[in-house]
């Protein structure tokens, strides 16, 4: 039997110095608020506030940090809960554990190991690493941890200390969720939308004139030409404006954003309809709407998230049998500079507009992330993200991004995920890996200890609030 204990001092460094300022430093923010600006859980579940069905399906099905490991080890994604062909899965939640735990190891010196070794310990009180021979007997624990209202998804919100939680939505969304829990006297959090448009900037998408209609119908405006879909789009825009959002996402291939005129923009739009635009014309056709976005956030102030550089569902035999979100969105190498300068020449100084861009290619945060938010007002470097949330990705993203930005113009911790109880387990980890880099550099006699202490506590509060313009 492992004891399952993780170390106090994790993450910090072995020289003593910096271990002990670190260890000052992460005291003062470790009970901090957790402010969640952009991820996908669901509102509907903080609504309904129902006990979790099982343990599986809370931490291992939903998360596909877990589930593309095990894949990538020959576990089948169906034999870890995933409906294949939209037929629910029939393995049992105490079949897909043993899985799990069978499997411990394959998660050695990954951040999934150390972010369920944080959860399993603080949230459930799980006193032992996963094992084969455990696995019913922790699968049982769990799970008459989770038939307790003290673990209902409103009690753990509150125990997490979280304060405000971002979801990821379509535009024509109804957010009646969000608007029911806004209107709950008895729940005291900030549940907040985010509106992200992606499928609308692809008109060779199997769902695009699908998803045109249902704008349509939400808007109340004909999205058949395209005009009709920009004023669509603003329309749901002030809705979800209404309904608390602070911010959009948009998530692309690449980041070029290069406007056309109305005339050219309706041409394309119409031969999308038509199912005559090349491949060439569709490019040029999302080019132009993430500019126009852009120019959206500019008249309205929603903060602007931009995640380039991801190859979306790479294996298509997996995104024919099990969908989007499956764990096999792959990074590709991406530019920001050029592509943006049109975006950047007409609203990278304009008043009040927030620009967050992300990638998954390391090698983009000090060659361009970081200039571009150390010279525009507007732009934001986001925080590592994805494949790149691990203690020494973060790292190396406050090695690139502090000496050209500083630390006023990075984002705050961003956690993008769908599994609810490992919410604090991430921030944790980042709170640690912050209080680590700035204990090297007063260590260094860079900054004081007690500049640290500012950034480090600013780091967790008034940077995402500032950035993503959250309620405080």
């Amino acid at each position: 039997m492992t004891i399952l204990l993780p170390h106090p001092d994790r993450l910090f460094s072995s020289n003593p110095e910096e271990r002990d300022i670190a260890r000052r430093l992460y005291s003062e923010v470790q009970h901090a608020p957790i402010y969640s600006p952009h991820g996908h859980v669901e509102a509907a579940m903080l609504l309904a506030d129902e006990p979790f069905a099982d343990p599986a399906a809370l931490l291992i099905t939903p998360d596909h940090y877990v589930t593309r490991l095990l894949h990538a080890n020959g576990v089948s994604l169906n034999k870890l809960g995933l409906a294949q062909h939209g037929i629910p899965s029939d393995h049992s939640g105490r079949e897909i554990w043993r899985r799990f735990s069978e499997n411990w190891n394959l998660f050695q010196g990954t951040p999934v190991m150390a972010w369920f070794e944080t959860e399993l310990s603080d949230v459930f009180g799980v006193a032992e690493t996963p094992s084969s021979e455990n696995s019913d007997a922790i699968y049982d624990q769990l799970s008459a941890a989770i038939a307790t209202p003290a673990m209902r998804p409103r009690a753990l919100f509150d125990r997490f200390g979280i304060r405000v939680l971002a979801t990821t939505d379509d535009p024509a969304d109804d957010l009646a969720a969000h608007a029911a829990l806004a209107a709950d006297p008895t729940f005291a959090g900030h549940v907040l939308p985010t509106l992200r448009a992606d499928v609308y900037m692809n008109p060779l998408g199997p769902q695009w004139a699908a998803k045109l209609a249902s704008l349509s119908a939400a808007a109340n405006i004909d999205c058949g030409s395209y005009a009709g879909l920009l004023s669509a789009l603003r329309s749901r825009r002030e809705y979800f404006i209404a309904h608390g959002a602070t911010a959009t996402d948009t998530g692309v291939v690449d980041a070029g954003a290069e406007p056309l005129s109305p005339e050219a923009a309706e041409r394309l739009h119409a031969a999308g309809l038509a199912g005559t635009l090349t491949a060439g014309d569709a490019v040029a056709y999302r080019h132009n709407m993430l500019y126009q976005f852009a120019a959206m956030s500019v008249d309205d102030g929603l903060v602007m998230q931009l995640h380039a550089g991801v190859i979306r569902n790479h294996h298509k035999p997996t995104f024919d049998s099990y969908g989007p979100d499956t764990g096999h969105d792959l990074p590709d190498r991406v530019s920001f500079t050029r592509p943006l300068e049109p975006l950047l020449r007409d609203f990278g100084t304009a008043p009040g507009f927030h620009l967050v861009l992300f990638t998954v290619d390391e090698s983009a945060f000090s060659r361009e992330i970081a200039p571009l938010a150390g010279f525009y007002p507007a732009v934001f470097a986001g925080a590592p993200w994805w494949f790149l949330d691990s203690p020494a990705a973060m790292r190396r993203y406050r090695e690139a991004v502090t000496e050209t930005a500083g630390f006023t113009k990075t984002s705050g911790f961003i956690d993008d995920t769908r599994a609810f109880c490992s919410i604090p387990a991430r921030h944790d980890m980042s709170r640690r890996v912050d209080a680590a880099y700035l204990a090297s550099l007063v260590a260094q006699h860079q900054i004081t200890e007690e500049s640290a202490l500012e950034i480090a506590v600013a780091l967790v509060s008034t940077r995402p609030i500032d950035t993503f313009r959250l309620p405080a």
